[in-house]
């Protein structure tokens, strides 16, 4: 990393000698408030939209302009203290230089696939950015993929790059051979490596001048993988309309971000909330996104974060959240932080109530999938519901509906259902790449089916339930994991839980708590233990909810964002492992 810290020196004297390209016409006479104030409503679809030039270089030219303030697009922080700041205008030249890279050394082409596999460093920006800019479809991976996994996303994707560390290049060699569409591998270390394309020394001798395609919104420009919760992950398939949603009015309402704003997403660069609340979010905004390396979630370093740098605004998975709090800190009133969203499991209502009483801020939930981004979610303004996702946000008219697309009545348990007919709004997947079978499976009448369990109140609100394949069936009673989980969440004994089903002679499924006990409970007689636990969950809960079965573990299986893997555990009950 120490070579960007030297190269955004000598990148800051370089753009200081040379004249900076003008935005497009329709931006560059555009107000102040340009993107403040969107061009589009929630409903409109324009026909042309590219994040890059519609975006960035529109708040390029502001910054050429001297209409935006002197916060950096960019702030990225290392463990060991090195720090990059990169404006929109370095950020513009430089995502350049990338597209030139792709497009000159790599060979790739509007609508190639690129594996884009790195850490949090700034150069998954660039990439991001230098693949809009030409068109080349990026497809986002954590860095905790092994070889194997590694291997099937380039060989179902037909990848034609890659691009990542040194630490992964091994596991992208072991299998290159067996990946015939796989022609460019550029790395991003201090180090050079036989058989790879140097970033670096790419960057540093591109040309700043490309032009940016003129994307169709409805052109591909990203595939997510999902976490493959039944069978093998599909490819999740999105236009630029997932870039565009993030421009439209009432999606700007959920963060309502302005210019003098700094953003900390602490989701992993792999998945979906990366590309939509670490790039489309913030910067759509003209905000400061800012990052820190984190190899590893340390509750410390985070709690140490919030209080050193200006961060108004942080996203990220509840257990960050939790993790935060049982630090049992004396103070955790941050001096610029303002909002937080949280979102993908449930948040349990204790835990609301707790960072509430101990840092003075809310905790918005938010709701989304790989494959339609943020779906709902509570917004600044909306009276909170604790244990509510939120309302829909617009375009999205979501819905709960059977299994039939039929729309059900308030407070009735059905799916969450996106309306796709007689129009498929913007920001919504495209289709699951090569996979039409699993594509028509999640059509259901007249919505997509998300696949997820929940209710809707007569005000609009949204409660989650869980997975449909989450859902417990023991003699007919269908239990949701997360009413489990608070109920236990109540009890001393308990840090936290996950709750799946379990294979039961009798009853085909019961309730089963994996459960990570606090200190001062792990020497306590575990037979009684689980006694006094199931007892519990019967008196502050419905007493069929109660786990049947408990077993106490020192640590659940998590994704690197911190969510729990039900299905892992889910596969060891009936014996998939």
């Amino acid at each position: 990393m120490q070579w960007l810290v030297r190269f955004r020196v000598l990148w800051g004297v370089h753009r200081s000698l040379r004249a900076l390209h003008p935005a497009p016409a329709h931006l560059g006479c555009q107000p102040l408030t340009g993107v403040g104030a969107p061009r589009w409503s929630d409903h409109d679809m324009p026909k042309e939209f590219n994040f890059a030039s519609d975006v960035m270089d529109y708040w390029a030219q502001m910054e050429k302009e001297g209409k935006r303030g002197p916060g950096p697009a960019l702030w990225w922080i290392s463990t060991q203290g090195e720090e990059v700041k990169w404006n929109f205008r370095d950020m513009r030249d430089l995502s350049c230089r990338v597209a030139n890279i792709l497009t000159g050394p790599c060979s790739l082409q509007q609508g190639d696939h690129l594996a884009l596999i790195l850490p949090r460093v700034p150069e998954w920006w660039l990439v991001a950015l230098g693949c809009i800019r030409t068109g080349i479809v990026f497809i986002p991976g954590t860095t905790q993929l092994t070889s194997k996994d590694i291997l099937y996303r380039l060989q179902v994707s037909n990848a034609k790059a890659i691009v990542t560390t040194d630490s992964l290049a091994p596991e992208v060699d072991a299998v290159a051979s067996e990946c015939p569409a796989l022609k460019s591998k550029l790395l991003v270390s201090d180090h050079s490596l036989h058989g790879w394309l140097d970033l670096q020394s790419l960057i540093k001798s591109a040309s700043p001048e490309q032009t940016c395609i003129k994307s169709k919104t409805e052109d591909p420009m990203t595939i997510f993988f999902t976490s493959g919760t039944t069978g093998l992950p599909k490819m999740v398939k999105h236009n630029h309309g997932l870039a565009l949603r993030s421009y439209l009015p009432t999606c700007r309402k959920l963060m309502q971000l302005k210019t003098s704003d700094v953003l900390w997403c602490l989701s992993d660069p792999g998945w979906i909330l990366a590309t939509v609340g670490a790039l489309f979010e913030p910067w759509t905004a003209g905000s400061t996104l800012f990052i820190h390396h984190l190899p590893q979630f340390d509750p410390k370093v985070i709690i140490k974060v919030l209080f050193e740098y200006p961060i108004t605004h942080c996203i990220a998975a509840p257990t960050v959240f939790r993790m935060i709090l049982q630090q049992k800190v004396a103070n955790l009133r941050f001096p610029t932080l303002k909002f937080c969203f949280t979102g993908g499991e449930s948040l349990l209502i204790q835990e609301f109530e707790q960072w509430k009483k101990q840092t003075g801020i809310l905790l918005h939930e938010i709701y989304g999938q790989s494959e339609s981004g943020i779906t709902c979610g509570v917004f600044q303004e909306m009276k909170i519901k604790p244990g509510s996702l939120g309302k829909a946000i617009s375009p999205f008219d979501v819905q709960i509906i059977d299994d039939k697309g039929n729309v059900l009545p308030p407070n009735t348990e059905g799916n969450i259902g996106i309306r796709i007919k007689p129009t498929k709004p913007v920001g919504l997947f495209m289709y699951y790449e090569n996979n039409p079978q699993k594509t028509a499976a999640v059509e259901c009448g007249d919505f997509y089916n998300c696949g997820d369990k929940a209710t809707m109140d007569a005000e609009g609100y949204i409660w989650f339930l869980g997975r449909s394949d989450d859902l417990i069936n023991a003699s007919g009673y269908r239990i949701g994991p997360a009413e489990v989980e608070s109920a236990l969440a109540e009890h001393p004994a308990v840090a936290e839980s996950a709750v799946v089903s379990s294979p039961d002679p009798t009853r085909g499924e019961v309730v089963k708590a994996f459960v990570v006990l606090n200190p001062p409970f792990q020497s306590h007689d575990q037979d009684q233990l689980i006694k006094e636990l199931q007892q519990h969950v019967k008196t502050v809960t419905a007493p069929y909810k109660y786990p049947r079965k408990v077993e106490f573990v020192p640590e659940l299986p998590k994704t690197v964002t911190g969510k729990i893997k039900r299905a892992e555990l889910r596969k060891k009950e009936f014996g998939q492992m």
